[in-house]
Order: C-alpha cells, then sequence, then structure tokens
C-alpha cells in the first residue's frame, strides 16, 4: 500500500465483536480517500477481537494499531484511550460491526477542508440486518442549536471532527450518567465551545441494526439521556418549552415494545 500523509486518525473501540470485526475494517481499507490510520481499542472483550484486530496490525503495521484497556472500561473511556494516540488534523469514529460507504472519508474531507467554519461533520446511515438494508435516512445541513431538542444533531459513528474540537473539551467525559448518551454530550460540550456541524445529505455509512435495538437498552440509558437533554437544553439557552421534549426518553422506555419496533422502523 503506497504511502500517503495521515490526516485522519479513526478511533475505534472494539468489543466482543469479532464476527464482524474484518468486514467492518475492509471498508476501511476500500475507501477511495486512504489518507488515515485505525486506532483500535480492545475494551476487554471476552471472544476472539483483539486477535482479529492484530491480524490487521500484523498485514498493514504502517495503517493499523492495536491498544488495550486491562478491563471493561465503556466506551467513552476507550474512545478518550484512542484519543491518546491521535495526532492528525481530522478524528472520524468507526464500530466493529458497522461498514463506511466507499466514499465517506473522501467526501468528509473535501468538506471540512471546503468550510473552515464547521468543526464537525457527519451524515445519515442505511440500517441493514441479515435481510438487508431496511431504512436510510437523510442529512439536513448545518445544525442549530434548535436541532438539540429533537435528539443527538449527529450520528456518532460515521461523525469526522477536526482534532482540535476534541482538544478543547478534553474528549469524551467518563461517568456513569452518561452511558449510552457519550455522543449526545460531546455535541453539547462542543456547540457550548463555540464549535459547529454539518450533516451531509446522503448515507456515508452502514450500521448494523438488528430491528430490536429497545432490547439493548436499559432503563438507565433512557434516564440518562433524559437528564442529559434538561441539563443541555439550559446550557444552550434554548427556550422552556425544550423541557418537554426532556421527557421524551422517559416516554419511550414504557412504550410496549412492539409500538416502539415499529416506529424505529419508520423512523427517518
Amino acid at each position: 500500500m503506497s504511502q500517503i500523509p495521515f490526516r485522519i486518525s479513526v478511533i475505534m473501540g472494539i468489543y466482543n465483536c469479532a464476527p464482524t470485526l474484518a468486514e467492518a475494517l475492509d471498508s476501511l481499507l476500500c475507501q477511495t480517500y486512504q489518507g488515515f490510520k485505525v486506532i483500535m481499542c480492545d475494551d476487554g472483550s471476552s471472544d476472539n477481537t483483539a486477535e482479529v484486530a492484530q491480524a490487521y496490525v500484523d498485514k498493514y503495521p504502517d495503517k493499523f494499531i492495536l491498544i488495550r484497556n486491562d478491563h471493561n472500561m465503556g466506551l467513552n473511556y476507550t474512545l478518550n484511550h484512542c484519543l491518546e494516540y491521535a495526532d492528525t488534523e481530522y478524528v472520524a469514529r468507526m464500530d466493529g460491526d458497522d461498514i463506511s460507504l466507499p466514499d465517506r472519508f473522501e467526501k468528509e474531507v473535501d468538506f471540512l477542508d471546503k468550510h473552515p467554519q464547521f468543526a464537525i461533520v457527519s451524515g445519515p446511515m442505511n440500517y441493514f440486518d441479515d435481510e438487508g438494508v431496511f431504512r436510510s435516512g437523510r442529512g439536513k445541513g448545518v445544525v442549530v442549536k434548535e436541532n438539540f431538542i429533537y435528539g443527538t444533531p449527529f450520528c456518532h459513528a460515521p461523525c469526522m471532527v477536526r482534532k482540535e474540537a476534541y482538544d478543547a473539551v478534553d474528549g469524551y467525559t467518563v461517568s456513569d450518567k452518561l452511558i449510552r448518551v457519550e455522543d449526545y454530550h460531546l455535541w453539547f460540550k462542543m456547540y457550548l465551545a463555540g464549535y459547529k456541524g454539518y450533516n451531509l445529505e446522503m448515507p456515508i455509512y452502514s450500521m448494523r441494526d438488528d430491528r430490536n435495538a429497545k432490547k439493548r437498552r436499559h432503563f438507565r440509558g433512557y434516564l440518562n439521556e433524559a437528564r442529559l437533554r434538561s441539563w443541555g437544553f439550559r446550557k444552550l439557552g434554548l427556550p422552556l418549552y425544550a423541557q418537554v421534549f426532556a421527557l421524551r426518553p422517559l416516554l419511550v422506555a414504557i412504550l410496549p415494545f412492539f409500538v416502539y419496533d415499529k416506529l424505529h422502523k419508520l423512523k427517518r
């Protein structure tokens, strides 16, 4: 593989994703823009995730880095561990069970290069399972603070962020109160620090989703989101009515599963 300057550090927290990790990493190797390195942190996996990752390090030693946590620490801590090794202009995310579409990095780098007023770029995702893609999102351009009312304004896994923005907010905040909402909190912090972002219109990423997302979430995650919304809306100076939307996660938590599942599949 030819050597070109690395402008992107891809940070990956990997945990018990051995069956899907190779497909995820291959999607990076197939990118039309190859100016990146991949920093993988194994978060105490109990399967052979680390062995799959090490095989890529062995084959592409200039492209892949593998670090490890002593034991399972959670995504917030793990991504911060990756950030310690990120020394490039841009930082991109990737999960070990998803797929980056071939022109993802090319589109994101091109956008950030041409729009210095933005520090964050992300894009919508295709949602797929064993039966194929069952839903595709659409991006809506510039993200303003009012967009935070309706949920996290950026898809986390497909994002690319200027490293200076991560540095300015000290990365991810590690707290049990932010489990499942570490990205939403990150965007609040960046916007409060004066950084802005943009969502590309068309999907740049495919997320593996078994259509049963609610079964993977626990009440604590919904409680964390409600608490974060209330805090963030106040910090951003959003209108008082926004606090009503802070209760939405708690309402979702008590929905019958069949209702949630239908809404989840139809959501845009």
